[in-house]
């Protein structure tokens, strides 16, 4: 068999890998999507419960749906909010029932390399195939080739840790019963039970730390709520980025986030730390969970804690290729700069494609949120453009492949905000890109708030 009959593997079944099937059977191209989970959208069924800052106009790719539709699939109204789990049966498990088998659950990539070539090798390595690892649910293992790979695994099974340094911080592993490094569904019973009239530390200052304290606010202010607390950590000072764009982000329900964690604090359902780096997490006396900060810092004692401070990409199994990486982001270096939020400013992400998503090893591609490595502030519709772009460039129509046809919506947000997944909220009044910053009830030693080292940037919008 030729190299150009071989499939292109798509690792992942979620909603960028999906659409870069369907951007592919469009072409005339066969994919081989492998997903590890059970089902398509495993990860996006993880957080069900957890209603998108995007519009269902902004969450399905016109492939995929042309695709969809000779199967009577209608696309849900434009307008509205949906779940994980509305997006996960309307839209992603249609779309994965129409590529048929192409799809294969149940299998983990476990290492690419180039067919006979470790990472080594120079020698005629272009001309090899790629070679696919993996294992069954059962254990079994297998392999394939592929003329081309399209990583679109994502990076929800890889959180990053408490710890301040990017490590786990100290006695982090021995209370993993207590901390979660996710938003909590407070509808299931036992969640609830777990959080009601406890005091909980959230760890972390974007979109997903914002639900988690509108949620505990709102288990507070229920009948069966009383006495929970939040205890919000945030590592940098409060600047005017901290609460995100409110009504300055041109998608109003991810504003309307950073504005209900705001209310959170304002009516006293949660106290902020600021400048807090996490180092040691240990039990006290009574077996509750005391923070200790880089500084010496204890903070009073909570009964849980959940660690919202972002996502990494696995790049284990993908060692034996070439991969040129941003030192700092593990995204691919051409992309890195456009959304380093050491550098970015007011949440505007520039298009992008196949050019600034390519690696030394020609014809593999990171995409989707693990093309973002650590960086946040990804949405559904930067992969639906970066899959196309790529599908065309595989297909070597660089033409079309190196033609823009998407427009980013801003955060209105200076510096970057580190913004994820989100919930349906009324847009609300204040918290602009520049907004003053609101008076919190500070724990423990007192912190200059926007001390220059914790604080983002100014920069964009917002002048300095």
């Amino acid at each position: 068999m030729s190299e150009q009959q071989l499939p292109v593997v798509v690792i992942g079944a979620g909603p960028t890998g999906l659409a870069a099937a369907a951007h592919l059977v469009e072409r005339g191209i066969e994919p081989l999507v492998l997903e590890a989970g059970p089902a398509a959208a495993a990860a996006v069924r993880e957080w069900s419960h957890v209603r998108l800052f995007s519009t269902w106009g902004e969450l399905t790719d016109p492939a995929a749906e042309k695709l969809l539709a000779p199967t009577g699939w209608t696309k849900p109204d434009v307008t509205t909010y949906p779940t994980g789990a509305d997006w996960a049966e309307y839209y992603l498990q249609p779309l994965a029932d129409a590529l048929g088998d192409r799809v294969r659950h149940g299998t983990r990539v476990t290492g690419v390399s180039r067919t006979g070539r470790d990472r080594i090798v120079d020698a005629d390595r272009e001309a090899q195939p790629f070679v696919v690892h993996f294992t069954h649910a059962d254990g079994r293992e297998e392999r394939l080739f592929a003329r081309a790979v399209v990583d679109a695994s994502g990076t929800w099974a890889s959180p990053s840790p408490a710890g301040g340094s990017g490590l786990a911080a100290l006695g982090e592993k021995a209370a993993a019963d207590r901390i979660t490094y996710r938003v909590p569904d407070l509808k299931d019973p036992a969640v609830r039970a777990r959080y009601a009239g406890k005091r909980t530390a959230v760890i972390g200052s974007g979109a997903s730390a914002f639900t988690a304290l509108a949620y505990l606010a709102d288990l507070a202010k229920s009948d069966d709520g009383a006495g929970t607390k939040g205890v919000w950590i945030l590592r940098r000072g409060i600047s005017g980025s901290t609460f995100g764009g409110g009504d300055a982000d041109q998608l109003p329900a991810r504003g309307a986030l950073g504005l209900a964690a705001k209310a959170a604090v304002d009516e006293g359902h949660a106290d902020a730390v600021t400048g807090f780096r996490t180092e040691t997490i240990e039990p006290d006396a009574d077996g509750r969970l005391v923070l200790v900060g880089e500084d010496g810092r204890r903070l009073d004692a909570v009964d849980e804690v959940i660690v919202l401070t972002g996502f990494r990409p696995d790049l284990s199994f993908l060692d034996e290729l070439r991969l040129g990486l941003d030192e700092r982001l593990q995204a691919p270096v051409e992309l890195a700069p456009l959304i380093d939020p050491n550098q970015h400013s007011c949440g505007t992400v520039y298009p992008h494609g196949h050019r600034e998503l390519s690696h030394p090893e020609q014809g593999v591609y990171l995409v989707g949120m693990k093309s973002y490595g650590r960086a946040p502030t990804f949405l559904a519709m930067t992969g639906y453009e970066q899959v196309r772009s790529v599908a065309g460039a595989i297909a070597g129509d660089l033409e079309s492949a190196d033609r823009v046809e998407l427009t980013l919506p801003e955060t209105g947000v200076c510096g970057g905000a580190g913004l994820f997944d989100a919930p349906d909220a009324q847009k609300a009044d204040g918290g602009g890109c520049c907004a003053p910053a609101p008076q919190l009830v500070q724990l423990g030693a007192p912190v200059a708030v926007g001390a220059a080292a914790d604080q983002a940037p100014a920069g964009g919008c917002c002048g300095s």
